[in-house]
């Protein structure tokens, strides 16, 4: 039952595409139903190769495709050879600019050292001044925090005495 409705199915439609086809305008053309040919490179035969006396018709025209192949193999090996020499100076030229980059790394390292130890000097520096200057405050405060009452006393006949007797 199935393969009936499939072969109804199949006909219609083959019916149908038939009618399409004779219902279309019919259109002067010439239809090329031969495959295009493929032309043989147009290289000459090669210098190196030549053909020998009594070689048949096709063998002749067999050993030039052959060797029409072959040489332009060969052609696109020289090519490769100059593109790969190409590439070698591109490489060198990269070597080149790597090493000379390099350099200039190697001096901006040098000139950060030099800007490292001179920082770091001056932070010494520095260190070493307000040790100075906190010693010197110190001092300072030390003689400008001396009680009134301690200056009154200095300043009296008898403490007056007392160190005139120390220091003779």
């Amino acid at each position: 039952m199935v393969q009936s409705t499939i072969g109804r199915v199949l006909t219609d439609m083959e019916r149908e595409i038939q009618a399409e086809v004779r219902n279309r305008p019919h259109e002067s053309r010439a239809i090329d139903f031969a495959p295009p040919m493929a032309r043989a490179p147009t290289l000459a035969m090669p210098d190196y190769v030549e053909h020998r006396d009594g070689a048949t018709e096709i063998g002749k025209l067999s050993a030039e495709a052959v060797v029409r192949e072959y040489e332009a193999a060969a052609k696109d090996i020289e090519a490769l050879g100059v593109e790969l020499v190409s590439h070698v100076r591109q490489c060198e030229a990269m070597t080149r600019d790597a090493l000379a980059v390099t350099e200039e790394l190697k001096e901006t390292a040098e000139r950060y050292r030099e800007e490292a130890k001179r920082v770091f000097l001056q932070i010494e520096n520095c260190s070493q001044m307000t040790v100075e200057v906190r010693k010197i405050c110190t001092d300072l405060r030390d003689r400008i925090s001396i009680p009134a009452n301690m200056a009154s006393i200095e300043n009296s006949p008898k403490v007056k005495t007392k160190k005139l007797r120390l220091e003779t």
